[in-house]
């Protein structure tokens, strides 16, 4: 997630616990060979041992058309000791899809199992390859063709983005249809979209028949939901709370909220700080009634002295708290 899940809020998330491993966001490759500078710049965990700091394990994603350039990069990135290396097959934005990438590559089953091919030979075999894809571009008729391809080319696992290219992020997510895929393949399966609560996510498993998911903005948008989802266990498929209370209390992930501004005023550029606090309580407003308030009373700030002065007397309270305990 471009922009979003970057390596700032993918320490933040968790720390909130339930995840068990992340996926970079995408690392576009377009006719270079990288250097190690860049795969440390996108995703630095590779220089914590490939783990967030809470401990997780990170996989980076390598985006772009061309097999052996894709080959190239990916040991280059092997070779500074990341747990695996995912390739993106599903990316729906139009830049991408234009210059033959991300949900583009879908039209072309051959194309994917000639990129997958070349990256697992470029990459040591004990290293794991895995992939992303959606159901297709324009639609999912060639759905299963595409998984097959993948496995074919050396795919040790697929992550299938239950929609089109077409149907963007528009609800719903055809998790039955991941179902079909796992009839065919025989590498581990893992079911991703349109899963923002508990029940969501069981509705999934029930559907798909995977165990296994993969959160994206649901878990931006409720820090707490891998944690609640964990829970259940992973056969879970009946019923849960119903209550769209979030999982965890705005008052313990407002630690955490402010462990993201130190992050952001530390490692990003300063004309970014002010817009990213500002995007992941956008996502948090759905479920939080204070990061609404937060958002609006953030929202034409700017200038990071000002953000600073606000979340020091967000901790205000806390503090007086804790001392009265």
């Amino acid at each position: 997630m471009e922009g979003l899940l970057d390596f700032v809020l993918r320490d933040i998330l968790t720390r909130a616990g339930g995840i068990d491993r992340c996926v970079s966001e995408f690392i576009r490759v377009n006719n270079t060979l990288l250097p190690a500078r860049t795969f440390e710049r996108i995703v630095p965990e590779l220089l914590n041992g490939g783990r967030t700091f809470a401990g997780v394990p990170v996989r980076p994603q390598l985006l772009g058309s061309d097999p052996q350039c894709l080959a190239e990069n990916a040991a280059v990135l092997a070779g500074l000791g990341p747990f695996g290396v995912d390739l993106n097959f599903g990316c729906p934005a139009k830049v991408v899809n234009r210059h033959g990438g991300g949900a583009a590559l879908l039209e072309d089953p051959e194309l994917l199992n000639r990129i997958m091919a070349a990256v697992r030979r470029a990459v040591p075999a004990p290293m794991p390859v895995s992939a992303k894809m959606r159901l297709g571009l324009h639609d999912d008729l060639r759905a299963e063709e595409c998984a097959l391809a993948l496995q074919e080319g050396g795919a040790e696992e697929l992550v299938v983005h239950a929609r089109t290219k077409a149907d963007a992020y528009r609800p719903p997510a055809y998790w039955e249809r991941i179902a079909d895929i796992r009839a065919v393949v025989k590498i581990p399966v893992i079911a991703n979209g349109e899963i923002w609560t508990v029940q969501d996510a069981q509705r999934c498993r029930a559907l798909s028949g995977c165990s296994a998911l993969m959160l994206g903005r649901g878990m931006v948008t409720d820090p707490g939901l891998a944690l609640a989802i964990a829970a259940q266990g992973p056969g879970a498929c009946g019923a849960a709370d119903a209550s769209d209370a979030p999982h965890i209390a705005w008052n313990a992930l407002l630690p955490l909220v402010a462990d993201f501004w130190l992050l952001a005023r530390t490692r990003l550029d300063r004309k970014k700080q002010a817009g990213r606090l500002k995007q992941w309580l956008n996502f948090l407003r759905h479920r939080y009634p204070q990061a609404e308030q937060a958002y609006l009373e953030l929202r034409a700030v700017s200038d990071v002295q000002q953000i600073d002065a606000w979340m020091a007397a967000q901790q205000q309270p806390r503090a007086a708290l804790t001392a009265r305990a």
